[in-house]
């Protein structure tokens, strides 16, 4: 989707859309890149510690600071790409919610 300073085009949302197979409406995609770009205050194109911080909720949160240990430097499609085709696509995402809901939700659930 190209960098932060450049607009979300149509096709940037229907390429989303596809690979999310159509879960989230075009507003919503809208809407969580307007939040991206928000707390990307440098347009570096990712979500810096800093940054992070800005947000009130996480800021006050008492894991905050270990949370962002736990995610510093950590590449999430180095380690969610699980087919190593350069993309964290659907079946990786599935992958990272059994990973972290375990039994708590079933298949049918997930997807």
């Amino acid at each position: 989707m190209g960098s932060t300073s450049s607009m979300l085009t149509q096709y940037d949302i229907e390429e989303v859309q596809d690979h999310c197979s159509h879960a989230f409406s075009q507003q919503e995609i809208v809407s969580l890149y307007h939040r991206f770009c928000q707390l990307d205050r440098n347009g570096g194109g990712f979500v810096s510690a800093e940054e992070f911080m800005t947000v009130p909720e996480f800021a006050v949160n008492p894991l905050s600071q270990r949370l962002l240990r736990m995610l510093d430097g950590l590449n999430f499609k180095e380690v969610y790409d699980t087919d190593c085709n350069g993309k964290v696509a659907f079946d990786d995402i599935l992958n990272i919610l059994r990973d972290l809901t375990g039994s708590f939700m079933t298949e049918q659930q997930r997807q």
